[in-house]
């Protein structure tokens, strides 16, 4: 028994471990958003359910030896594919949409090792269910999930700050090189067992006396026997089939909406994609271990407390603490999948339909990831799959006790169901029609609404009635990023984080002041920097998003009204400056770290080497460290240190106006003369000469986002010096 329990938890342990570090292979390729992550989920989902398919058909069609053949023919050609890792020719050149390039680089790098893992536990089991009868196949899954938690524990924790992206990988394939002699090993054995004939279908049979579904598992032996003794096993209903796609479709929907909401709201790092991930799995090895661990009287009052949270927490945005949307997203998502697992495991079959169990569990986490993945983009105006997925739980918590409720009726009693019935369905309804309003709120003062791989994107009017302070903003999901004042003295001026008294302000106005200047933008907005340009002047932006560069050539006119040439690269910044020839710039501002999901591939040694090649030997690197949960001042600061540049951090007020807000700018450059100029001397900070000698650099294979989080933050008035950042989703203000 244990060559089948170190192969299956070796397997499920590469399975797993091999997520996070794919994903992170790729990311800066894609811009660093939420999307890429997802995108990785609906692959590993579809490849799991590809897997579970080739076994569930090699199961039920060959004999023991043709599945051993046909397994052994398939590690072959799994190893000839070592080492795993993403090809560098197969990096995006532009910004259309990259789900289907982000599938291909996946599948290319890692799809028939990664193919071979997901058939491996079902099939194994399987075999183990041939060769020990009297044993339970399900704790052998339970055991999978432990690995499978047992490798996203380590990665972050481990792995990824103890090992570059190439050891890791180099790593991997070797540890699947042992796992395929393990795994043939398996094979051999199934190989030299007693040939038995192929699968005879099951005939329905009365199900009254069946075994209930939560003792299956803890009591598998004298189940199997009974059914042996009884004759053929009982084939599952529709309705179980019906549920074991649609309860593991829910679960996959709240995994890959609450992974979203807080890369969205807090950062894109490997451990906020580990953490959903890990309590997906411990549900599922606590339901499937023993039926104790779920009982309703205990999860369904905490299934009506996670809604609040929820929406709690949907209704507070950003302003929420960090550890408080971690804790609060993380604490829901256990629930709701505890819910959901849990009644999928009280519909688990008898060992003979194993497979087409796993088959169809997988076919609905895949179901999951596509509808996330794909088909919301394309639906909705922004991110409503978390209201679905919570109102979807109720609903089939309450269709799943109807149905125990129905085939145990007389042991419950007909009193049950109209009480326990009404009031479940009336906290559905009351779920339902909250998150409903909630959503509605999410987008009902916009004058546009779109949504695409990148994200959600809104233009919202303020203040009509007020000429003064009438003015539009693009929001990125509930991000400010630009903001333009119709009126005709404010039209023209670079307002909010951008005015003459920032520091990208400062840098601009006083680098070569009279001169024509070469300006770099990496990240566009509302194209408020253009303001900066004249005659002669050329200001070069570069953004990721297409739907951006619609509306700020539309819904804003800076770059219109601007007298410079203003130019657009399309694409992420990085790739794009990497291919570029040498800009020659006077100042490059990167303004992409302002929201909570920042780019960390654009804040990295290498990242930084890159710019000072498209900059002048005096030109200067304006990096806004605006953030509301993160300062990355000690992040610019250490790498300009490494570099051997000087950094002078400008933090400005508003004035008192309401066109200016509160930022924080950190300069970096080889002229110390221009630093010590009067303008920039005298709106430097004090903080710009703390040596950051606690921060370890970072790089390309290091980043360590929770050294530098605020984990103190909480709700405050976004009209304070404190509100630094363009994270305000202003909904207070008047409309």
């Amino acid at each position: 028994m244990w060559l089948y329990a170190l192969t299956i938890f070796l397997s499920a342990f590469l399975l797993f471990q091999v997520q996070p570090l794919i994903g992170k292979s790729i990311l800066p390729w894609f811009g660093g958003g939420p999307a890429v992550w997802t995108t990785c989920m609906l692959f590993f989902q579809v490849l799991l359910l590809a897997g579970y398919a080739y076994a569930h058909l090699v199961r039920t069609c060959l004999r023991e030896r043709g599945q051993a053949l046909v397994h052994l023919g398939l590690l072959v050609l799994a190893m000839v594919l070592l080492p795993i890792g993403p090809s560098a020719e197969l990096k995006p050149l532009g910004g259309d949409n990259p789900t289907w390039g982000i599938l291909l680089i996946l599948g290319l790098g890692v799809g028939l090792p990664y193919f071979a893992l997901s058939a491996t536990s079902p099939l194994l089991q399987a075999w183990f269910s041939t060769a020990f009868p009297t044993r339970s196949p399900y704790r052998l899954y339970a055991l999978s999930n432990v690995g499978s938690l047992l490798a996203l524990a380590t990665y972050p924790s481990v792995v990824e700050p103890s090992l570059r992206l190439r050891v890791q990988e180099g790593a991997w394939s070797a540890l699947f090189a042992g796992f395929a002699i393990l795994c043939a090993g398996c094979a051999i054995r199934a190989w030299r067992a007693r040939p038995g004939a192929l699968p005879v279908p099951a005939v329905e049979v009365p199900a009254a006396s069946a075994t209930p579904p939560a003792a299956e598992a803890a009591a598998a032996a004298p189940a199997v026997a009974a059914e042996v003794a009884a004759g053929a096993p009982v084939r599952p209903s529709f309705f179980r089939y019906l549920m074991w796609l649609l309860l593991p479709a829910c679960g996959s929907v709240m995994l890959l909406a609450i992974t979203n909401q807080m890369c969205s709201d807090v950062g894109v790092v490997p451990f906020l994609w580990v953490l959903p991930l890990a309590l997906y799995l411990v549900s599922f090895i606590l339901v499937f271990q023993s039926d104790r661990f779920y009982w309703r009287p205990v999860f369904w009052p905490l299934l009506g407390l996670t809604a609040v949270v929820i929406l709690w927490l949907l209704y507070t945005n950003v302003n929420a603490a960090i550890e408080r949307q971690i804790l609060g997203y993380s604490g829901g998502l256990f629930v709701c999948c505890m819910v959901l697992h849990g009644e999928l495991a009280r519909l688990k079959p008898h060992p003979r339909y194993l497979t087409s169990f796993y088959l169809l569990s997988s076919a609905g986490g895949a179901v999951g990831g596509v509808l996330v993945t794909l088909v919301a983009p394309q639906v909705f105006k922004a991110y409503f799959e978390l209201h679905i997925g919570v109102a979807a739980t109720f609903a089939l918590a309450l269709v799943a006790f109807c149905y125990e409720w129905y085939r145990h009726r007389d042991r419950y009693g007909w009193w049950a169901m109209p009480l326990l019935g009404t009031t479940s369905l009336a906290a559905v309804v009351a779920v339902i029609v909250l998150l409903t309003q909630e959503a509605q709120d999410e987008i009902k003062y916009a004058l546009t609404a779109s949504r695409n791989f990148y994200g959600v994107l809104q233009v919202i009017e303020y203040n009509a009635e007020n000429p003064h302070l009438h003015h539009y903003s693009l929001q990125h999901g509930r991000i400010m990023h630009g903001t333009q004042y119709p009126d005709s003295t404010l039209r023209y001026r670079p307002v909010t984080y951008y005015a003459d008294n920032s520091g990208v302000g400062l840098a601009i106005l006083h680098r070569r002041p009279g001169k024509p200047i070469r300006i770099g933008v990496v990240g566009l907005g509302t194209g408020t920097i253009a303001a900066y340009g004249g005659k002669g002047d050329v200001v070069r932006f570069y953004e990721i998003n297409p739907e951006i560069r619609n509306l700020a050539t539309t819904r804003f006119t800076y770059l219109a009204d601007s007298a410079a040439d203003c130019q657009i690269q399309m694409g992420d910044a990085r790739l794009s400056l990497e291919r570029d020839p040498p800009q020659e710039f006077d100042v490059l501002a990167l303004d992409a770290f302002s929201g909570d999901a920042i780019p960390i591939h654009l804040l990295t040694r290498e990242a930084f080497q890159i710019y000072l090649r498209h900059l002048k030997p005096d030109g200067v690197l304006a990096v806004h460290c605006s953030n509301r949960f993160l300062d990355l001042k000690p992040v610019v600061l250490a790498i300009s240190k490494d570099l051997g540049l000087s950094a002078a951090m400008i933090d400005s007020g508003d004035r008192g106006r309401d066109e200016i807000s509160a930022c924080n700018w950190v300069l970096v450059t080889a002229d110390k003369a221009f630093l010590e100029s009067y303008p920039i001397k005298s709106a430097t900070t004090d903080e710009s000469t703390v040596p950051p000698s606690r921060y370890r650099l970072w790089t390309d294979d290091y980043s360590d986002l929770f050294s530098i989080m605020n984990w103190s933050h909480a709700t405050r008035d976004t009209d304070t010096p404190a509100a630094t950042d363009d994270d305000t989703n202003e909904s207070d203000m008047d409309r």
